[in-house]
């Protein structure tokens, strides 16, 4: 058990996580909240439950890939890097659109080493967070 200190008054639950267990995946986050091992004071939580200063959070054993670093991200080249900026077609605060070319993978997979999800480096913003995908297209599909 964990608790949530003074200065981390209304921040997400998943940006705790990431706070305190940087290597713990979004994606193993989503499946701890689903399956209820994850509880701030004794219930179940979202990933964007805001906290408030002396919640509880239950921990489960998290085992040695929640200790150990991830493998570290392919570098994105800078054509890749430039020719994805040209394909934003719009971009805010909350949201990036981008024409997705026929023919380029959305996330990566075996043998799959050049994808959409592995550039988006090149899309971060000034405080440093990196866009996450919220949808997917099909490899041999273009659009938006």
């Amino acid at each position: 058990m964990r608790e949530v200190s003074g200065d981390e008054a209304d921040i997400r639950l998943d940006r705790w996580f990431k706070r305190h267990y940087p290597n713990l995946g979004h994606g193993r986050l989503e499946k701890l909240l689903r399956k209820g091992q994850v509880r701030v004071d004794g219930g179940r939580v979202k990933a964007g439950e805001r906290l408030r200063p002396g919640q509880r959070i239950r921990i489960p054993p998290l085992g040695d890939s929640a200790a150990k670093g991830r493998p570290p991200r392919p570098m994105v080249s800078a054509a890749d890097a430039e020719a994805l900026r040209a394909r934003v077609l719009y971009r805010d605060d909350h949201i990036i659109a981008i024409d997705k070319p026929a023919g380029l993978a959305v996330q990566g997979g075996s043998k799959t080493t050049r994808h959409l999800d592995a550039m988006l480096d090149a899309l971060g913003d000034q405080r440093g967070e990196r866009p996450r995908l919220v949808h997917r297209l099909d490899r041999d599909t273009s659009g938006v």
